[in-house]
């Protein structure tokens, strides 16, 4: 069995966020729904940069900000996920390695860009992401590192990755490198539009290879085809040894054995903007799991980081997660 050196390796799309704020008429004049992710194509994403004015550039993507987010908390943290040799991609590389985040995917030396998503912030801190792929879903098998998946506690697999049959596949290859390792597969459903469009795969994929699942109450509902929230989580505890449930300000609950958990959200004074509470809610647990805590603990990390990533513009944390948690007597 290979040695355990991660806490644990993520694998998602690797894309630069550019974050900017503009008002609701914004997003009406840009057909842009509030508060969702939406995939558009270069020409979209050429034009809505050019519109949407100052802005700030720094490596994103859900799985990605989630193992920032781990090394944060000074946990050990890898990336698995693709970008090209452009501009965006050496400021993706840079920014994730210099977050203590191990990341050695090569670059892609053809013509498709790295991928970039336009953060659209508005007054309400609601944000809404507008996404050209470009390169990151050509993540293929041949480049999924079995050593590195199998060097980890845990592989987090970011849904959004599921939009394209190469990057399925390469899910499903690093899915069974983990189990044949002994290791827990962990998935986000990431979106409810990813979850209408995958809903049969994610279902098969989740019965056969996943133990932990996160998901918010949108996507859970969606995935399950119920408006109950508690008919969906019976459905999702069923299927896994862990499902976390996050419901924005009414905190989250955690289905694990015969109970749930129910872990209150944390106050912040005022919210800056959204982006990212998932995914550093996922760090938080994770962290905590990958190091033996409690379920409540886990949970309680997990409201402590999305608390702290909502409080500022940005999907990484500005103060270091351990100091908090330290704080916390987490």
């Amino acid at each position: 069995m290979a040695e355990i050196i991660h806490d644990v390796v993520g694998i998602g799309n690797a894309i630069v966020d550019i974050i900017g704020r503009c008002k609701d008429d914004f997003l009406v004049r840009h057909n842009a729904s509030k508060g969702s992710m939406r995939l558009i194509d270069a020409d979209t994403a050429t034009k809505l940069y050019e519109d949407m004015g100052p802005g700030m550039e720094i490596s994103g993507g859900s799985a990605a900000n989630t193992m920032v987010g781990v090394a944060s908390f000074g946990g050990k943290a890898a990336f698995i996920g693709k970008v090209s040799d452009d501009e965006f991609g050496r400021i993706f590389a840079h920014d994730i390695r210099s977050a203590g985040v191990t990341f050695n995917t090569r670059p892609s030396t053809g013509s498709t860009p790295t991928a970039r998503s336009l953060i659209l912030v508005t007054p309400d801190g609601e944000r809404t992401m507008n996404t050209f792929l470009g390169v990151s879903p050509e993540l293929a098998v041949n480049e999924v590192d079995a050593d590195l998946v199998a060097s980890a506690r845990i592989v987090y697999l970011e849904g959004y990755l599921f939009d394209r049959p190469e990057a399925k596949a390469a899910f499903r290859q690093a899915a069974d490198i983990a189990q044949q390792a002994g290791r827990q597969v962990a998935l986000t459903l990431s979106d409810p539009f990813c979850v209408d469009r995958h809903r049969s795969e994610f279902l098969e994929f989740i019965r056969s290879r996943v133990q932990i699942l996160f998901a918010n109450e949108a996507e859970i509902t969606s995935l399950y085809q119920t408006s109950s929230f508690e008919e969906a989580s019976r459905y999702a505890h069923a299927a896994t040894k862990i499902a976390i449930v996050t419901r924005s300000a009414k905190g989250s609950v955690i289905f694990h054995g015969n109970k749930a958990t129910t872990i209150a959200a944390d106050r912040v004074k005022s919210v800056a903007d959204t982006t990212g509470a998932g995914d550093l809610f996922a760090a938080g647990f994770l962290y905590g799991l990958a190091g033996g805590k409690p379920i409540e603990v886990c949970g309680r990390l997990g409201s402590l980081a999305a608390a702290e990533v909502i409080s500022h513009i940005g999907a990484r944390p500005e103060v270091p997660l351990a100091q908090l948690a330290k704080s916390r007597g987490l």
